[in-house]
């Protein structure tokens, strides 16, 4: 692995508060570090811009007192300067110089070619004394060439530089240290509520009894990024506490409803295991057990179908024609319903739904079932469709349900005791009213002075 690579691995090793610092850290030193060149350029340009006005100002006088051969005049305090002839002799220079040289070889050859020089002796930092800043340029004196040297000293500029140093530095390094500690207690403060949230995970992931009474405390006076994760995480609960409910209810619905056909089918083969039988005997026994053993099948079957509908993982909606979905849902309670002398009539527009056909055509199914199974007269069946909704209503005109049992005709396992003669598991009205919430819809029954009425309202 490259470097870059071996520092990014370690740096998603540290942990979120640590790179959140870092990162805000890196960011405002960058920062500091442009404010900081910019404001010392700034205050540099104007320092030099006064400084070489005051040096031309001076080699100007000193060009002017040259030529014409008057004594040179003072220049600023701590100014020097020097007169050269072309092979590079002083002829007059200030006494702090006492015959020292402030031009170098080149630099004369390039004056006497008519070039001006301008450079600093010296350095800002490490400090070093005499720090100056010349001039050099070419003049003429009584028809000979002369180079006039003019120098002015640089201390006060470079003081005043080093002190504004000094000054960003520390004023960078104090804000750098304020703006590390707000953005820790920021990314503290905003990480807060997620240390909690992975407590209460923490929690959940130790518990044995289930979420219910697990819930995170999510602030209602706010609706930011962390409240979002809070409420998705409580709405995961829920969704866990549902799924968990809905398993115990499965454990219990089937367990309570497997015991008597197994009680029975295992009591009709000890009596036949227990004494010797003739072949009528054994036939008969076989179809007692095959009928309980065709009840359990529906049973499972109608309990497995619940649970699929109730996880919310077995619908898949489809475009198909009303006519034609109802079409199909009625084929086989036509024969019927003529069998037993009775007219079903079917009434619907000429539309087309978005349901899910495998699971509404046997609820239609079972409300039809159980019109010819408990109801009397003409069954009908009506479907309208209104701004995006399905409504199907089921009627006959039989004795209606019993008045107690309204409540609890959607219940799993729920029968009215004029029915519990015939067969059935139970289940049919629980089916129906999970297919109607699988289309975000609703079942409804009731009694009107005519008969029984079921009505569907889902979604299409």
């Amino acid at each position: 692995m490259t470097r870059p690579g071996r520092l990014s691995a370690r740096l998603r090793r540290l942990p979120v508060v640590a790179r959140l610092v870092l990162a805000v850290a890196v960011t405002m030193s960058l920062v500091l570090a442009g404010t900081a060149g910019l404001v010392y350029w700034r205050v540099e340009t104007a320092l030099d811009r006064q400084l070489d006005g005051d040096l031309a100002t001076y080699e100007q006088s000193l060009d002017r007192a040259v030529r014409a051969g008057d004594v040179l005049p003072p220049g600023p305090d701590g100014s020097l300067h020097q007169v050269l002839d072309a092979e590079g002799r002083v002829l007059r220079s200030s006494e702090a110089l006492r015959g020292q040289q402030l031009l170098t070889p080149a630099e004369r050859a390039a004056v006497a070619d008519g070039a001006t020089v301008r450079r600093d002796v010296g350095s800002l930092l490490p400090i070093t004394s005499d720090t100056l800043r010349l001039q050099a340029r070419r003049v003429t004196a009584g028809g000979q060439p002369r180079i006039v040297v003019a120098a002015v000293r640089r201390g006060h500029r470079d003081e005043a530089l080093r002190e504004l140093l000094a000054q960003l530095a520390l004023a960078s390094g104090l804000t750098l240290l304020a703006a590390s500690y707000a953005g820790y207690r920021t990314a503290r403060a905003a990480l807060r509520p997620v240390e909690r949230y992975r407590s209460g995970a923490a929690a959940l992931a130790d518990s044995t009894g289930g979420t219910q009474d697990l819930r995170l405390e999510v602030p209602t006076d706010r609706d930011d990024e962390i409240t979002r994760l809070g409420h998705t995480l409580n709405r995961m609960l829920d969704r866990l506490d549902a799924s968990a409910a809905r398993e115990h209810q499965f454990i219990a619905d089937a367990s309570h409803e497997l015991r008597t056909p197994l009680t029975l089918m295992r009591a009709e083969i000890d009596v036949a295991l227990h004494r010797p039988r003739n072949a009528e005997e054994l036939t008969d026994t076989l179809r007692s057990v095959d009928t309980e053993v065709g009840r359990l099948v529906s049973l499972a079957n109608a309990l497995l179908d619940l649970e699929q509908l109730d996880s919310g993982e077995g619908v898949q909606p489809s475009a198909i024609g009303l006519g034609r979905l109802l079409d199909d849902a009625c084929a086989r309670y036509r024969t019927a319903a003529a069998r037993e002398e009775r007219t079903l009539t079917v009434e619907h527009g000429d539309a087309t739904v978005r349901v899910d056909p495998r699971w509404l055509e046997p609820a239609i199914g079972t409300l039809l079932d159980n019109a010819l199974r408990h109801g009397a007269g003409t069954i009908r069946l009506r479907a309208e469709t209104h701004g995006g909704r399905l409504r199907l209503t089921v009627t006959d005109e039989g004795p209606g349900f019993p008045p107690d049992f309204l409540p609890r005709a959607f219940d799993r396992f729920s029968r009215a005791e004029t029915s519990r003669t015939t067969p059935g598991t139970g289940l049919g009205l629980a089916l129906v009213a999970a297919v109607a919430a699988s289309h975000d819809g609703t079942a409804h029954a009731e009694n009107t002075a005519s008969g029984a009425t079921v009505n569907l309202d889902i979604a299409c």
